[in-house]
């Protein structure tokens, strides 16, 4: 269940954080929260972790002379537990949080302590930005990475209102919306949003291996869009998935039974099945329906986060073989004085160079269209299924 969902500013009372953890979470929070003044001391069991991060500007590997207002410990889901624990025991901080996609573990609420592991509940609110970047490690950090993205935080009956308050108030420097949320329900939510998207990317990217190498050079755009998420790091994502494998098999499992009707549809189809003589049509219907539903179900993906009750269209603009052609596009744009909530590039077949794919506010659609083809450039204009409201 979400409870509420806000833009969290900061009061000026967060002076100063421990990092635990310089991967790209941890690192990116440092840059994030130096930028605004903030001082971060930086901690890791990997001391050339820690070095990048400094160096990249994230904090300081110096130990802090008292206690810091808050501690992030930003390491993998089957670590968090020690790694409060052992915080704690030291008292490097007065309030404590985590960035872990696992939350439904940590939380022990009436218990005063998380499930006897030794650490104070009443002190600690459980934490999980939802950014990131396919690669990991500190060197692909930005301070940017939590901007207009939510950020759920999982208090429990335990945990003090300043802790919760702390936490809150580190999340809207980092640029992030504070979000409520039981953890149970998050657990459910990520694995249906997160954890199942990568497990399908990962698994269909193994497929690969035994594939020709030469029929793989005509891979389309669509194979690396499904397949880009399997980049991710292995060992992190073991850690991920198994930590949440309750929640990530209910997902998996009704997954399966949907493929399991759609290989029956194809087997009749493909003749193999032996009583689908004269049932091919309702089959071929069958499986139209499922596509149909898979196109209906990808139109309620909002097209950006904390924007709801908007419209977005899509504007496709061929781009000419020119260099800085794209450069030359966004510069019209900006002329019109019309924003761009997000860019990528589509292949096609008019196009040695794709289509630049525009999502804009659906106000101003019209506008940013006449004013591109005044200046001689063709427009393609596309409303999302579903209406794209978000």
């Amino acid at each position: 269940m979400i409870y509420a969902s806000e833009h969290t500013a900061g009061t000026g009372t967060l002076d100063t954080v421990t990092v635990i953890g310089t991967g790209l979470i941890g690192t990116s929070i440092g840059l994030a929260l130096t930028r605004r003044g903030v001082r971060v001391h930086l901690r890791d069991v990997h001391a050339e972790s820690v070095r990048i991060a400094e160096a990249m500007g994230a904090g300081t590997a110096l130990a802090p002379a008292r206690q810091t207002d808050l501690a992030v410990i930003a390491v993998p889901p089957h670590g968090v537990t020690a790694a409060l624990a052992d915080a704690q025991r030291q008292r490097i901080a007065v309030h404590f949080t985590d960035v872990a996609s696992v939350k439904a573990s940590l939380s022990a609420p009436g218990t005063g302590a998380g499930a006897g592991a030794g650490w104070d509940t009443s002190r600690f609110v459980g934490g999980h930005p939802i950014a990131g970047r396919e690669h990991p490690g500190p060197g692909a950090a930005r301070a940017d990475l939590f901007h207009g993205k939510p950020w759920i935080l999982t208090p429990t009956a335990d945990t003090s209102p300043a802790t919760t308050g702390a936490a809150r108030e580190m999340v809207g420097m980092c640029g992030a919306d504070a979000v409520t949320m039981d953890a149970e329900a998050h657990d459910r939510a990520i694995a249906m949003t997160s954890h199942l998207p990568h497990l399908v990317a990962s698994l269909t990217a193994r497929m690969l291996h035994s594939y020709d190498q030469r029929a793989l050079g005509l891979s389309g755009s669509g194979l690396r869009d499904l397949t880009r998420i399997a980049a991710g790091d292995p060992d992190l994502w073991t850690d991920i998935i198994g930590s949440n494998a309750a929640a990530l098999l209910e997902a998996l499992e009704s997954l399966q039974g949907d493929l399991e009707i759609t290989r029956r549809a194809l087997g009749v189809l493909a003749g193999t099945m032996q009583d689908g003589s004269g049932r091919e049509a309702a089959y071929r219907e069958l499986l139209r329906r499922l596509l149909a539903e898979g196109r209906s179900g990808q139109s309620l993906i909002p097209q950006k986060y904390g924007a709801q009750g908007r419209v977005y269209e899509k504007l496709r603009v061929p781009l000419t073989d020119r260099e800085g052609e794209l450069a030359r596009l966004l510069a019209d744009v900006s002329e019109c004085g019309v924003n761009v909530e997000d860019l990528w590039i589509e292949e096609s077949a008019d196009s040695p160079t794709g289509l630049a794919v525009l999502l804009i506010d659906g106000k101003v659609t019209e506008e940013l269209a006449r004013w591109l083809e005044n200046r001689g450039r063709s427009v393609l204009r596309q409303t999302p299924a579903g209406a794209g409201t978000v």
